[in-house]
């Protein structure tokens, strides 16, 4: 691993095919030991507002859909070359166990062949124009060009392949990206930029700016050329940023405080160990990590005694080792403001809420929290899981949905009719039936409602967003 992290070294920023060294530097250090794993150009608003003059420069040349296809096959071969290289950037920078930081790597390849397949399949559609007595005579048809320039803003828990399904289907629909990473995790999107350079994208048709949010996030929301945002993050700075950007295309990928139902007739040794998996993987720190379980009490009992022993077992440590299974949530401000929760939920604590020696929190299990408790309702995006009985499963959907945020929902049963019930009534964007809520394939269609955004990410969704639909109409 030191190997390939002294590699990485510094990198300027990547504005248009070129690497820029703008004489400030910010550290990227480790979420684990807190040792510098690299250190990245500093950028403001006077490289926002080049990248986009770039952008606006490269659509001038528009690149068709073959082209496209080819370039976002080539990413994905490049990927899949560098694959544990990237796996141990991205493990290291963001302190993600390395068996699931692989697994992110295997991810990206195939975002962008879904993005390729994307690329090569859009298109618009007939009109039937003699549906009208106006229309008889006429021939009419749509076809899709690109919204313009993509302002993109990444996350830090994700940073290949959040960044990839900002970057693969912008460029599947054929728009040019200016993307601002996360300041935690850069180095593994410049790489990424480094790669797509090596594919073979022509320069102006993608940027890496780093640097303040706010002063780069103004340029991307102010700068009319750019003509959509993409944000994944904390719901108050994305619904901030959709008001600030009325006439601009905006979809926003946010939080979730995540429910599982567990019926009386489900098979509870898989539905524990799911949840033991899909808690706690990378520190419960993504979008739909499994928080909230709801148990029929006539399980309960035996669902906690199954459930405990197989969070117990989970390693915490070391990312980098490839025994761990739970590694350091990303900052000591979110460690401790997680330990606070747990603290006042005001539920008993079944397992965990204790910090390890080197200062991981141990996974947590709480049972029944108070419901006006952040872990109630709220996301903890930490390795906390709260379990609770239920006795009739009318409660256990008004308490699943007693939450602001909508993007996925699950159920254990074996009742048809009570999973397709499920499937109406659980008010969140993905409804689950017999796994982990938290499962996400690459290519499917994938977002919330509510508080939780309002867009659906998987290439041949997104492209769809990032093209305006352009009607054609022959008289012969």
């Amino acid at each position: 691993m030191a190997s390939t992290i002294e590699r990485v070294g510094s990198r300027g920023l990547f504005l248009a095919g070129e690497w820029v060294e703008t004489g400030e530097w910010d550290e990227v250090r480790s979420p684990y030991s807190g040792e510098v794993v690299g250190r990245v150009a500093r950028g403001g608003a006077e490289h926002a507002r080049a990248a986009v003059d770039a952008a606006e420069q490269a659509l001038r040349s528009p690149l068709p859909q073959h082209e496209r296809a080819a370039i976002l096959d080539r990413v994905a071969g490049m990927i899949r070359e560098r694959h544990e290289e990237l796996a141990q950037i991205l493990s290291a920078e963001a302190g993600k166990p390395i068996r699931a930081a692989r697994g992110e790597a295997g991810r990206a390849v195939e975002t962008y062949v879904a993005a390729a397949d994307a690329a090569r399949t859009l298109t618009g559609e007939t009109v039937p124009m003699d549906a009208s007595a106006a229309g008889e005579g006429k021939l009419a048809f749509t076809i899709r060009v690109p919204i313009g320039i993509v302002g993109a803003i990444s996350p830090f828990n994700f940073p290949l392949n959040l960044v990839a399904h900002k970057l693969a289907p912008a460029l599947a629909a054929g728009c040019p990206v200016v993307l601002k990473p996360a300041p935690a995790t850069p180095l593994t999107a410049l790489m990424l930029a480094e790669i797509t350079a090596g594919a073979g994208l022509p320069s102006g048709w993608l940027s890496v700016v780093c640097g303040p949010a706010q002063e780069i996030g103004d340029v991307l929301v102010e700068d009319e050329r750019v003509k959509a945002l993409t944000f994944t993050g904390s719901g108050p700075v994305g619904w901030g940023l959709r008001e600030r950007a009325a006439r601009k295309r905006v979809a926003l990928e946010l939080g979730n405080s995540t429910p599982m139902i567990v019926a009386a007739d489900a098979d509870l040794e898989r539905a524990t160990a799911a949840a033991t998996t899909y808690a706690f993987a990378y520190s419960g720190q993504t979008c739909i990590s499994l928080q909230r379980v709801y148990v029929h009490r006539s399980v309960y009992d035996e669902f906690v005694r199954l459930l405990l022993p197989k969070v117990e077992a989970l390693v915490v440590g070391d990312p980098a080792d490839e025994r761990t299974d739970v590694g350091p949530v990303i900052d000591e401000r979110s460690r401790d403001r997680i330990l606070d929760w747990v603290a006042r939920s005001g539920g008993d604590v079944l397992t965990g809420g204790t910090l390890t020696d080197d200062g991981l929190i141990r996974p947590t299990v709480v049972a029944s929290p108070a419901d006006e408790s952040e872990l109630a309702c709220a996301e903890a995006f930490g390795p906390v899981c709260t379990v609770q009985p239920y006795d009739d499963v009318d409660d256990a959907f008004r308490r699943a949905n007693a939450t602001p945020y909508g993007l996925h929902a699950g159920i254990f049963t074996r009742d048809l009719s009570l999973a397709l019930r499920a499937a109406r009534e659980l008010e969140f964007g993905g409804v689950v039936v017999n796994d982990a809520p938290s499962i996400r394939v690459d290519h499917m269609p994938y977002g919330g409602i509510k508080e939780s955004g309002n867009t659906r990410e998987g290439p041949r969704y997104v492209v769809r967003e990032l093209t305006e639909e352009r009607i054609v109409i022959i008289q012969p």
